[in-house]
């Protein structure tokens, strides 16, 4: 190949013939070195590193061709000429990707030499960096970060077969992540948060075998594989506990066990015991605190647990609202209904009231009391406070049923849904629809669905998915409970349509440009086929009885449970867009496969 004249001229230059040290005609060279296959280039590496012996770059270039060929043995002796004189990180990095193709088929051996090579590199620039304090050598390169993450992937990508060979790897993993987080490096925080999460991972692995292998030794103590006596078998049981409970202090599962297994052995006092350590070692923890009153309940203990349930409450400012309708339960099983009534009043007055410690004392004075004057009273009293909270307004209305109310009821309606603004009042929508299906005539059903559907097209977000009249309505208002007045085809059919229609109409909208739509513009998304939408049509009942929602259907709400009505328009708006596209292609989009 003839030479241009740059690059005689270069060569000229390094030969002596003018500026030995011009570098832009040394950039020249090494640029013409690159487009030339590597045996025709050596000489010209050899005349720029001769002149530029520390050139890292050069020597990468260098090296890189010739591993480009695989010509491992010449590439080793570069490496050789190079390394200890360039403490670049590229060069290095490079040193390290030759060493691992080298090695990636050798197994074990394989691994050690490529751990050495690591090592090699790290530790050498290391020392060298502590003995003549330079900040630009690799390990202690400031731009040396992708170099120990580097490593550190390659650690944690090593296989291992056997228990120790895990925990070998893991202490490599974590003695290379503290070497590199007192590194002044760019990457230090990533590299600190990338071992934070690396011993959480590791502390979360051994404390979940850790807690699964107490369980199996205090199980196996419990089977009495010794056969000895019940008095010996018992003490081996406690003291297998108390070692558990050096390492699961904190476990609370741990210490309820110890003590139910006490009480069942027939120690109450030991149980006792247990349960007052566990508060000492877990005093926050409500779940023991409960399960200690029970105990002490359950043996006639009552002053006892009612201590307990007092430590619950405390000054009553930060009681929770359960442990209030703990405690009012309480009452009322030892004390009886005055000493509930009284705590309720007090109760109702702290700070953290919610409208359930109304509704448990209102359900509690109804069901165990048999007072509706009174549940009533306390529902009346709860609604003044809690108008804005829609589960509150559905518990009254259950109430309201119960009592065969349906004129307060429909007046409870109207008030919630005069005061709830529209994104809040779907579920209270959906339960007034539902009574009218299920006690009202049909105008009535008629109407309040109509006047649902008009105030929710009053929601910007839900514009696009309240629609016109459905057969899904007429579902929602024959069904009953898992009773459907069609087949599963038909349900199928409804699904996909509605489906398919607005995964469409959106995608459509979303690819409109700004001088209009064109016949190229329209996108149709896949049709899930044959989903299971029976808990996709109607009204939610008390207890979700319609089951987890459909594979495939969970990309859009359910019409009528989440009190948005479903378009029965769709099919004229799919074929509409479907118009556009050719007939086969037309037919493929309306037969597509369930997504998966």
């Amino acid at each position: 190949m003839a030479k241009s004249t740059a690059e005689t001229n270069s060569t000229s230059t390094l030969d002596g013939n003018a500026d030995t040290f011009n570098v832009e005609a040394a950039e020249i060279l090494a640029n013409e070195a690159l487009r030339m296959p590597i045996s025709d280039a050596v000489p010209i590496y050899e005349k720029l590193l001769a002149t530029f012996p520390t050139s890292a770059k050069y020597w990468k270039q260098y090296v890189e061709g010739l591993m480009a060929v695989n010509n491992d043995e010449a590439t080793r002796q570069v490496f050789s000429r190079c390394l200890l004189n360039c403490l670049q990180v590229p060069l290095w990095r490079c040193y390290i990707r030759f060493i691992r193709k080298i090695n990636d088929m050798k197994g074990l051996e394989g691994q050690e030499e490529t751990k050495k090579a690591y090592e090699f590199m790290l530790n050498y620039v290391v020392r060298m960096f502590i003995s003549v304090s330079l900040l630009v050598l690799t390990g202690a390169d400031i731009a040396s970060g992708p170099v120990w993450m580097e490593y550190i992937a390659y650690l944690k990508s090593l296989p291992a077969q056997t228990t120790l060979e895990e925990s070998q790897r893991m202490t490599a993993i974590r003695k290379t992540y503290q070497r590199a987080i007192v590194m002044p490096t760019h990457h230090v925080e990533q590299l600190w948060r990338d071992y934070e999460n690396f011993e959480n991972s590791v502390s979360r692995a051994l404390e979940e075998m850790q807690w699964k292998s107490w369980k199996k030794l205090l199980s196996f103590e419990k089977g009495n594989p010794q056969r000895i006596d019940n008095a010996s078998s018992n003490k081996r049981i406690a003291f297998a506990y108390e070692q558990c409970l050096m390492y699961l202090y904190h476990y609370p599962d741990i210490w309820y066990d110890y003590a139910t297994w006490q009480a069942k052995s027939g120690s109450r006092d030991s149980a006792i015991k247990v349960f007052q350590r566990a508060l000492k070692a877990l005093p926050d923890s409500d779940m023991l605190k409960y399960a200690y009153a029970e105990l002490e309940e359950s043996h006639g203990a009552v002053q006892a647990a009612k201590k307990v349930f007092e430590s619950l409450i405390g000054d009553g400012v930060n009681a929770t609202a359960l442990s209030h309708i703990q405690y009012i339960r309480f009452l009322r099983r030892t004390e009886g209904i005055e000493a509930a009534r009284k705590y309720f009043l007090d109760a109702r007055k702290s700070p953290n009231c919610t409208y359930h410690v109304y509704v448990a004392y209102a359900m509690m004075a109804f069901c165990l009391d048999k007072n509706a004057k009174l549940a009533h009273n306390v529902f009346e009293a709860g609604l003044k406070r809690f108008m804005h909270e829609p589960s509150y307004i559905l518990e009254y209305a259950d109430f309201l049923c119960r009592l065969n109310d349906d004129r307060n009821v429909r007046a409870l309606f109207e008030r919630a849904l005069s005061s709830l603004p529209p994104d809040e009042s779907v579920e209270v929508w959906n339960k007034f629809i539902q009574f009218e299906q299920t006690y009202g005539d049909l105008a009535s059903m008629l109407k309040v669905e109509q006047r649902r559907k008009e105030a929710l097209c009053r929601m910007a977000e839900n514009e696009d998915s309240v629609l016109e009249n459905s057969l899904q309505d007429v579902i929602s208002r024959y069904r009953f409970m898992d009773l459907w007045p069609c087949s599963s085809k038909d349900l199928d059919h409804l699904a996909r349509q509605e489906w398919l229609t607005k995964n469409a109409i959106r995608k459509a909208e979303n690819a409109v440009p700004a001088n209009g739509p064109t016949s190229t513009d329209w996108k149709i998304s896949s049709v899930p086929k044959n989903p299971d939408i029976s808990g996709k049509i109607g009204i939610i009942q008390n207890g979700d009885q319609n089951g987890p929602p459909a594979p495939g259907l969970t990309a859009f709400p359910n019409p009528l449970t989440s009190g948005v009505p479903v378009n029965s328009g769709g099919t004229t708006a799919i074929n509409d867009i479907l118009k556009t596209l050719p007939p086969p292609l037309a037919a493929f989009v309306t037969n597509l496969p369930a997504v998966e």
